[in-house]
């Protein structure tokens, strides 16, 4: 799978330069500084979504948006008008010459992120409609409830653990009839990361969990505690969240205090079940004590962690990102073997290893 790729058109050389640095965390990025070089470089590169300004010399971005709708190539690329009049103003002009949506200046990073973010969401999430139940509703109910999560936490209020645990239940449901590899494939491409990483999470602890013999009430502990376990990356700023590289060591404090907001959220939430709690508060927490954000030795860790852990550390190793490419899972599960004996439970791992190349291995 690649990393999407964004284009960028636009005369002012510090707009683009600032749009396309919000962007290179998340996508690759194509710029252009006018109509006649962004043309060219379309046609020859064609991106997911195009943000094109509404000035763009020669002819205004309207004429540029209208030319690409005739070339076969480009005529279901996304576009992004970036324009300083009101959508309301310039609606009957976007519908005609054939733009997807409208930026309006000045707009913020989280603006930006989510309107590229929407668009390709869109595709994304209309090819879900192909498989069948419970796959299907076990992805739209779960970023359904995901984004309503996101919008919940920005507002202040608390999560409410019953729709959280209702949009899981397809989920365990599609586990029950091995089909879980309708929901790993269809989220590969996802551009919420956060959603797909917590989603992928959620599946693998599931299947785990079954795979395990555990009763029902238990699968759904898992689902719902891997949907929930990063919710506090909402309050992580955006620049260390999709760094590409190495944190510093004051950022990757402020990454691990994404555990403790979590927890902090799932505290204020509604009847939040203890299992839930306890995967998102010890995902982190390693066998020698060297974890966090409590640092709690082998003894003390329990085993649902113990399991929450290697699903986490899975996913991480073979999720894909704008700056590694996904890793094999054999190549990931044999480095959690020889590289990580000190953090991770070897004996969850090996049956961890048997259930997932049994059931999801390509």
């Amino acid at each position: 799978m690649h990393v999407p790729l964004i284009s960028v058109i636009d005369s002012n050389a510090t707009n683009r330069a600032k749009v396309a640095e919000v962007l290179m965390s998340m996508y690759r990025v194509n710029q252009y500084p006018d109509a006649e070089r962004g043309w060219h470089g379309l046609r020859i590169a064609p991106p997911r979504v195009v943000l094109i300004d509404d000035e763009i010399p020669p002819h205004g971005g309207f004429a540029l948006i209208h030319q690409m709708r005739q070339e076969p190539v480009l005529a279901e690329v996304a576009v992004v008008l970036v324009s300083r009049h009101d959508k309301a103003e310039i609606a009957s002009a976007l519908s005609q010459c054939g733009a997807n949506a409208c930026l309006p200046k000045p707009y913020g990073r989280n603006h930006l992120i989510r309107t590229i973010s929407a668009l390709i969401n869109h595709d994304v999430e209309s090819r879900w409609n192909e498989l069948t139940d419970p796959s299907r509703q076990a992805l739209k109910g779960t970023v359904e409830i995901f984004n309503d999560i996101s919008d919940s936490i920005a507002a202040g209020e608390p999560v409410r653990f019953t729709s959280v645990k209702d949009a899981c239940a397809p989920l365990v449901d599609a586990i029950g009839t091995n089909d879980v590899r309708g929901i790993l494939d269809g989220v590969k491409e996802h551009d919420n990361y956060s959603y797909a990483h917590s989603l992928r999470v959620a599946t693998l602890l599931s299947l785990f969990g079954h795979t395990l013999g555990l009763p029902r009430e238990d699968l759904m502990m898992l689902a719902s505690g891997g949907l929930l376990h990063d919710v506090g990356k909402v309050a992580i700023p955006h620049e260390i969240l999709n760094k590409p590289g190495r944190l510093t060591e004051a950022e990757f404090a402020v990454m691990k205090g994404h555990v403790t907001e979590t927890i902090r959220y799932l505290d204020a939430g509604a009847a939040i079940p203890r299992p839930v709690v306890i995967i998102a508060a010890q995902h982190h927490e390693k066998l020698d004590g060297t974890g966090y954000p409590l640092g709690l030795p082998k003894g003390e860790l329990n085993e649902l962690a113990r399991m929450a852990s290697i699903a986490d550390v899975f996913s991480a190793l073979t999720d894909r990102r704008v700056y590694k490419p996904a890793m094999e899972a054999e190549k990931a599960l044999t480095l959690m073997t020889e590289q990580m004996s000190h953090h991770l439970d070897q004996h969850l791992l090996r049956l961890f290893r048997t259930m997932l190349l049994d059931a999801v291995r390509d």
